[in-house]
């Protein structure tokens, strides 16, 4: 990409508040801090960020796609993970994890993804504790405040925005795309920034079902 392209991005990305993040840190997150706001909000480096999304992608491409399950019960994710998958070919599972979904095969929704991404560790807890114990790598969006010892590989960012988790999965979904060859450094993708991002309804009140994912049970050896 050139550089004027790489500074377009990167001017249009800083103002999403991917890198704000809350007034706590963990020992896991300090690496990823650059400093602190006169208002005591820690800031993510960016550069760290953009870095270990291309890692991600490299992750993501890796695996059988349809096998790559995205998954979050943050509501704010909701659009940004259902675009990822549209455009990536990922799995998406939204709203509430199921017990024993990796972890008991005599369940109807058992699954055997190849590897999961999450959206928050703490919201996400469930997914990672039973990915941790099938041995599915586990790739996270983390905010300063998170603790992220049972991941595989930590992306640090605010994922508590809708603008910044829309921006997140944007982000890798574009990496995951030029990759693959599926799209030119510098190309648009299909969606924008905007497209990724949850558009919250006052109307909607009920609860968001539960959604599996789309591959059939995988049967076991």
């Amino acid at each position: 990409m050139s550089e004027s392209g790489e500074e377009d991005i990167e001017k249009s990305i800083l103002s999403t508040g991917i890198r704000v993040g809350t007034p706590v840190k963990t020992k896991f997150m300090t690496p990823f801090i650059t400093k602190a706001t006169p208002e005591g909000l820690y800031i993510i480096d960016i550069k760290k960020t953009l870095s270990r999304i291309q890692t991600a992608a490299k992750f993501i491409n890796r695996s059988e796609i349809s096998k790559v399950i995205v998954c979050s019960g943050r509501e704010y994710a909701n659009t940004p993970i259902e675009k990822f998958c549209e455009v990536t070919g990922a799995t998406q599972m939204l709203g509430r994890f199921m017990p024993g979904t990796l972890t008991n095969p005599l369940l109807p929704y058992y699954i055997e993804p190849q590897l999961v991404v999450i959206s928050d560790p703490q919201t996400d807890a469930q997914a990672v504790l039973e990915a941790t114990n099938a041995g599915i790598p586990v790739i996270g969006l983390s905010n300063t405040d998170n603790i992220t010892s049972k991941l595989d590989l930590i992306i640090p960012a605010n994922n508590r925005g809708r603008k910044s988790l829309a921006t997140a999965y944007w982000l890798l979904a574009r990496e995951v795309l030029i990759q693959k060859g599926q799209l030119k450094d510098g190309e648009s993708m299909k969606y924008g920034i905007d497209d990724f991002e949850t558009k919250i309804v006052e109307e909607e009140v009920e609860e968001e079902p539960i959604r599996t994912p789309r591959f059939e049970r995988s049967k076991r050896q």
